[in-house]
């Protein structure tokens, strides 16, 4: 969530109210608008949404400050002053059609910075550990291109320069193009060369669908379906021989996960376990209770709290 408020710091800056949002402010407010959007075109491109979501948040602003910010009558969008097109960045709209004007260099950028999101500073070394022991597996509301600028930094432990104008990811943490494998999954750790932690990376393009939406979970439980050793520990021959049920799946499956309403919701109301990653100071953390109510059955403050346990519990069998 740094990289994305930092990101939004120059549309914000230029309006009087905004200037003075808290982080929490700023980020549950483009989240508000985010989520509309995603709600309404689950198959839009993230990096597109990105781009999208920025232009509407500027004309609400926009509105706020001009006093018209109006609610749609036609029930086309929940947004004030704004209405959600169908468009996405660079294309032009049909003729007719009554949307908001095509996103300005300034939201494509925007929707571009995705790429100079910098990962938690344990996450990588956490992965890493993690992945000696478990297939870990990405189910992830982006896009393939802007994942694997993450899929990079997550893999080689580095973090995106500031000055450097990064135009294309290494094609080692790409997804396949042409894919070769059979059902057109990206199983990263195949790859010669690749020092990926994740064993299977699925994205919202893959899966035509944004969380909290089930339909991206069925989408990774039906993909390790069909490559059963996904179930099986890194390196061990004890492989299902028979397919598993999507409910032996899921009973051997652990969502990891910060956000409580895109990942442990989902996850509980679909019967799989999870633990919840609680990093003090993340945006939008809750303040009242302790978040039980998501259904995490494990709580540590930091990856690398996890895999330090994972680790010690190991040793001491």
């Amino acid at each position: 969530m740094i990289g994305l408020y930092n990101a939004l710091q120059p549309l914000l800056s230029r309006f009087p109210s905004a200037s003075q949002w808290s982080r929490d402010d700023a980020i549950h407010a483009f989240l508000s608008v985010e989520s509309d959007i995603q709600a309404q075109h689950p198959s839009m491109l993230y990096s597109d949404l990105l781009a999208k979501a920025h232009e509407v948040l500027e004309a609400r602003l926009i509105a706020a400050e001009n006093g018209s910010g109006v609610e749609e009558e036609d029930g086309s969008t929940t947004l004030q002053g704004a209405r959600i097109s169908s468009v996405a960045p660079g294309e032009s709209p049909a003729s007719g059609s009554a949307t908001v004007s095509p996103p300005s260099n300034t939201h494509i950028i925007f929707g571009n910075s995705i790429r100079k999101w910098a990962p938690f500073p344990d996450s990588a070394k956490a992965l890493q550990e993690l992945s000696k022991h478990f297939h870990l597996i990405v189910l992830s509301n982006v896009d393939h291109a802007s994942f694997a600028y993450t899929h990079t930094y997550l893999s080689e432990d580095t973090v995106p320069s500031d000055t450097e104008n990064v135009q294309q990811a290494p094609s080692l943490y790409s997804r396949p193009s042409p894919n070769t494998h059979a059902r057109d999954l990206w199983l990263p750790r195949l790859t010669s060369g690749s020092k990926s932690p994740f064993s299977l990376i699925l994205t919202a393009q893959d899966t035509g669908a944004y969380k909290p939406a089930h339909a991206g979970f069925i989408a990774a439980l039906q993909a390790i379906r069909s490559e059963p050793y996904l179930l099986a520990t890194p390196g061990s021959s004890d492989i299902p021989v028979t397919p598993p049920t999507l409910d032996e799946i899921k009973g051997k499956t652990l969502s990891v996960a910060q956000s409580l309403t895109h990942d442990h919701r989902p996850a509980k109301e679909l019967g799989i376990a999870s633990i919840w990653i609680d990093r003090q100071g993340a945006s939008l953390r809750p303040t009242l209770g302790d978040g039980k109510e998501f259904g995490w059955r494990l709580r540590f403050e930091t990856l690398g709290e996890l895999s330090e346990a994972v680790r010690k519990e190991v040793e001491s069998k």
